[in-house]
């Protein structure tokens, strides 16, 4: 099979579009078609070794998994003999961050629990964009944020793969939606669902005066003590992603905040998982979230997904494996 395969770390230019052996799933495990598959922030991390203590887990001085790629969408074209949920010829979308990772590939393996059947109202490339970004922020507004209808809700970094669908998963729950992002992308979060929309080049959100209930901060960078600032009295605030800052303060002092008082702060842990792969399926199926596809690039051309996805893409950036 074809396969972008990496051996060292570094920039894309380290990807290469290379013929591999296909995998044989195990008998737990289900062996995918891949149709489409996505890019995340976590591909680029782990293609760069950065920050550093990725290394620690995934290997000191080369890579320990030599194909990156965690957001799959394909058919299922095998099934160990252990897997009751899947048949060949199933749709199938899923997670590969816990089964050693190979989505950039034409072929795949995964354990059943991190798949999910393809909503039915998806193109492989909509499937494919959702698993990681979708399911941290349901993670994110849900179980860190608890969030309630009728709530000010603000998402930092609105326009992101992870915030763009924070907006129409807070929208969904019935809470009033603040997203805030740079000028090129107003209209666009205006029109997935944010009933408010902040320029962060023209605004600070933590200086407007405005209380919020639940703050998620998937990307840019405010100091904890800023965003607890504009928190409500029992307002909670969950970090997916920003700046290194952004994430050490919320891992560090966020718990200690957190026991002193009614404010609530801290990170979202991400955690692949069938049933809110399931969750986010049900959503996308009623219409009530629809991905935000930035750039579509064929499987050749990884190296430069991955290139535009490191400059700031809005939404998600998709790579078509089967056309």
């Amino acid at each position: 099979m074809k396969a972008i395969v990496f051996t060292e770390y570094g920039s894309p230019d380290v990807l290469q579009f290379k013929e591999v052996a296909n995998p044989t799933p195990k008998e737990n495990e289900v062996l995918i078609k891949v149709h489409a598959v996505a890019t995340n922030a976590a591909d680029w991390h782990l293609m760069r070794a950065d920050p550093f203590p990725v290394r620690f887990m995934l290997g000191l001085f080369k890579p320990k998994y030599n194909i990156l790629g965690i957001d799959v969408a394909g058919r299922v074209e095998a099934v160990g003999k252990k897997v009751t949920q899947f048949k060949v010829g199933d749709e199938v979308f899923g997670d590969l961050s816990r089964c050693g990772f190979g989505g950039f590939a034409e072929y795949a393996c995964a354990t059943e629990e991190f798949l999910a059947l393809k909503p039915t109202n998806m193109s492989f490339e909509q499937a494919a964009a959702v698993p990681t970004a979708g399911v941290t922020a349901l993670a994110g507004l849900r179980d860190k944020g608890q969030i309630k209808a009728g709530q000010k809700v603000l998402i930092n970094g609105a326009s992101g793969g992870v915030g763009t669908f924070a907006v129409q998963i807070a929208k969904s729950f019935g809470a009033h939606v603040t997203g805030v992002c740079s000028t090129r992308n107003l209209d666009m979060v205006r029109s997935i669902g944010a009933d408010e929309v902040i320029d962060y080049t023209k605004e600070n959100f933590t200086q407007k005066g405005q209380k919020y209930d639940l703050i998620l901060a998937a990307n840019g960078y405010h100091s904890i003590w800023d965003y607890k600032r504009v928190l409500t009295p029992t307002g909670r605030y969950a970090m997916t992603g920003g700046a290194n800052a952004q994430m050490f303060q919320a891992l560090t002092l966020g718990p200690l905040i957190s026991m002193m008082g009614s404010q609530k702060m801290g990170n979202t842990a991400w955690s692949p998982n069938q049933k809110d792969l399931l969750v986010m399926k049900e959503l996308l199926e009623a219409g009530k979230v629809t991905p935000v596809i930035d750039r579509h690039y064929p499987f050749s051309q990884t190296a430069d997904a991955m290139r535009y996805l490191e400059a700031g893409a809005k939404g998600k950036v998709v790579i078509t494996v089967v056309a």
